[in-house]
């Protein structure tokens, strides 16, 4: 496995970085992940308020997913402003994770071929989602981008009707399944910290971030699943509607025998989520910007106290000389000594 230059020891030469790896290492990536990660935070907190206001009982008719959080950004004062800030925030993101799918991730492991792959994805993801939200600034509107549960039904009934469909429509929701049990195991045992720069936050902040990213990655992974089953569902049956988005899984859990109180223990997740996402934008570990010439060496050999100059050096000297004049004045005692026990055996 290949060392990160980020945790390369002082002791290690720096090796020469590639052109690619250079522009993945880069300080405009870097602010580019952190952009990003404010955009995803932002919209995780919207997602997470609407979907309160429907446990709550408070249904104002947005939808409690991506559109939903555009449109009631879109109602703000310079809400077009608003979304295009978002905009950029989103294409930094798919720009970020398109890096780390073609030069390997910054952490720990970031080279391996499944750490790419779902970089990959998260490129495409959220492209997709940048595109939706243009679409929506151009307009001017406030009425978002199209619902997660439109998008989902008509996507599935697509693929169904193609040769095979079934079975890809039922991998995805396995795969989706998957994905969303391995993020609640991570969370639960907080690999989230490995990217993070833990050792520069206070203990009390040290333990909201973890907080936040415990719950907030725990409440992930189980929307994940649950939009998985409906999606494994839909190929078992054979029917595109059992198929949900975002906004139709957390309002599927109201109808289980917890009620609406599961729905908004999973609204008040994603919105943590939401808040961890901006403590890793402030806090994610970055590459090293210097270059190989400023890079530590690790050069052996002796070790030199600084001497200090002019007046300094002399008293050097002169430390020195007191030294070899009582080292002789030692010797000199010690031969007299000598000479004396010879004499005395003598006589």
């Amino acid at each position: 496995m290949e060392v990160p230059d980020m945790e390369r020891s002082q002791g290690t030469p720096a090796h020469p970085k590639s052109r690619g790896r250079r522009v993945a290492d880069s300080r405009a990536v870097e602010v580019a992940s952190r952009v990003g990660l404010c955009a995803r935070g932002v919209i995780y907190v919207l997602v997470g308020i609407l979907a309160v206001r429907i446990g709550l009982g408070s249904d104002t008719g947005q939808q409690a997913d991506r559109s939903g959080a555009v449109g009631t950004l879109g109602e703000q004062p310079f809400g077009r402003a608003l979304l295009w800030a978002l905009v950029a925030g989103l294409a930094a993101m798919a720009l970020w994770r398109l890096c780390e799918a073609a030069f390997g991730q910054t952490v720990e492991g970031g080279e391996k071929w499944s750490r790419r792959l779902g970089s990959l994805g998260m490129a495409v993801f959220y492209a997709v989602v940048c595109v939706g939200v243009v679409q929506t600034a151009l307009v001017g509107g406030s009425s978002g981008s199209r619902p997660s549960d439109e998008t989902s039904k008509e996507y599935t009934a697509r693929v169904l009707d193609w040769p095979g469909g079934r079975v890809i429509v039922g991998v995805f929701g396995a795969v989706l399944i998957v994905v969303g049990v391995v993020i609640l195991v991570r969370s639960l045992m907080r690999k989230f910290e490995k990217n993070l720069r833990m050792d520069e936050m206070r203990p009390a902040t040290r333990r909201v971030v973890a907080f936040l990213g415990i719950v907030g990655g725990a409440a992930c992974g189980v929307v994940a699943a649950g939009a998985g089953l409906s999606v494994l569902l839909a190929a078992v049956r054979y029917d595109p509607s059992e198929a949900k988005g975002l906004d139709e899984t957390l309002r599927s859990f109201a109808a289980t025998p917890a009620g609406p109180a599961l729905l908004i223990a999973a609204a008040v997740g994603l919105l943590l989520f939401g808040l961890y996402s901006f403590c890793e934008a402030r806090w994610r570990k970055a590459a090293e910007h210097r270059t190989p010439e400023e890079q530590p060496t690790g050069a052996t050999g002796p070790v030199h106290a600084p001497v200090r100059p002019g007046k300094g050096n002399d008293e050097v000297d002169d430390q020195q000389a007191e030294r070899s004049f009582g080292d002789r004045a030692e010797d000199g005692q010690h031969d007299r000594g000598n000479d004396e026990d010879q004499e005395q055996r003598h006589g």
